[in-house]
């Protein structure tokens, strides 16, 4: 047996690997289409198109100065907001967890909340304010004096 046989290649199996991730990958883009970025790139691509529209709505706007002002306007909040998702992608990230994480956190109270209404029974924690009268909705008016 040959020395190149009796011992494989070391890399041999992680270029497979690599071969077949890059493959599964190509026929996911090519069946459902390039896969979202990260939060900052994705961002990035919401700004670009939004400076874009409002860039072709200057030729709807009357008057040099209004279009000038427009095109200052989209220049600055670029120049602004740029540097910010160049130097921290991971915040946005973040943020873009934590907002899923409160959207959660709020359907789950409400789906709470509608399962008791549905239901027309109190919620375990307020089975002893059952005959809270701010409940019951108003029962008519009520002659208050003010003297």
């Amino acid at each position: 047996m040959s020395e190149a046989t009796e011992r494989p290649d070391a890399d041999a199996w992680a270029a497979a690997c690599e071969e077949d991730l890059q493959e599964e990958q190509a026929r996911r883009r090519a069946q459902h289409g390039t896969p979202p970025g990260s939060a900052a790139e994705e961002l990035r691509k919401l700004f670009d198109v939004v400076a874009d529209k409002v860039t072709s709505f200057q030729s709807s706007l009357p008057g040099m100065a209004a279009q000038s002002a427009v095109q200052q306007f989209v220049d600055q909040a670029k120049a602004a907001a740029m540097p910010v998702i160049e130097r921290n992608p991971q915040v946005f990230d973040h943020l873009a967890a934590a907002g899923g994480e409160l959207l959660a956190a709020y359907r789950s109270a409400v789906e709470g909340q509608e399962r008791r209404w549905t239901r027309g029974t109190p919620a375990s924690g307020d089975a002893g304010k059952a005959d809270d009268p701010r409940d019951e909705g108003p029962e008519g008016s009520e002659h208050i004096d003010l003297d």
